[in-house]
């Protein structure tokens, strides 16, 4: 959980520094633009649970369905509220503080770098924080990180962490995580055996 909260307080400082025209610029996430990937982020905090139960049958108990109408129910907020929301729920709550902040830590990891990445705006991800997303990302059904990656095996070079049986997939463990969530052109950055099989399925 401290993790996830310095998570979201990077994510914070981070968005305190783009413009109008950054907020609004598109994202690794199809159809979303970095205004998108921030209402997403918050758009479970202070849910109740009959309103997690009743989102979840909005969308037909598909993720993605699910994910789309949080997104709708903050596409009038303002940049500034959005930023507030991220502030106020710099300490995850309800269903993003499941299995101890795991969650909010991956999830905002992966979505931080879904920002970054297409406004040429790097960091380096704390370890300590890597460390606990990849295994989680392996697993968590709506990462679907183990089909993604399936018939590889994933090694992170700077952090001492691998998963999957085939031939090796290596590079920085941000790499690996974006290639785990299923991001297109990251398997590009890869290097080993296993590099053309990963690339083929995720371009």
């Amino acid at each position: 959980m401290a993790l996830a909260r310095a998570e979201r307080a990077d994510l914070a400082a981070f968005l305190r520094t783009l413009t109008p025209e950054q907020w609004n610029a598109a994202s690794l996430c199809s159809k979303w633009r970095v205004r998108d990937v921030v209402a997403h982020i918050v758009s479970y905090e202070g849910l109740s649970l009959p309103g997690l139960g009743q989102r979840f049958v909005r969308g037909g108990l598909l993720p993605d369905r699910v994910n789309e109408f949080g997104v709708k129910e903050h596409e009038l907020s303002s940049t500034s509220a959005l930023l507030e929301r991220v502030e106020r729920y710099e300490q995850p709550q309800g269903l993003t503080a499941a299995f101890g902040g795991r969650i909010a830590l991956t999830d905002g990891l992966i979505h931080q770098q879904d920002i970054r990445r297409p406004l040429g705006m790097p960091r380096q991800v704390p370890p300590e924080r890597l460390r606990v997303a990849l295994p989680f990302a392996m697993t968590a059904p709506p990462i679907r990180g183990f089909w993604h990656v399936r018939g590889v095996k994933v090694v992170a070079t700077d952090v001492d962490w691998s998963a999957g049986v085939g031939p090796e997939v290596r590079g920085p463990g941000e790499a690996i995580l974006m290639a785990i969530a299923g991001r297109r052109g990251v398997a590009q950055e890869l290097s080993g055996p296993g590099k053309d099989r990963l690339v083929q399925r995720l371009g």
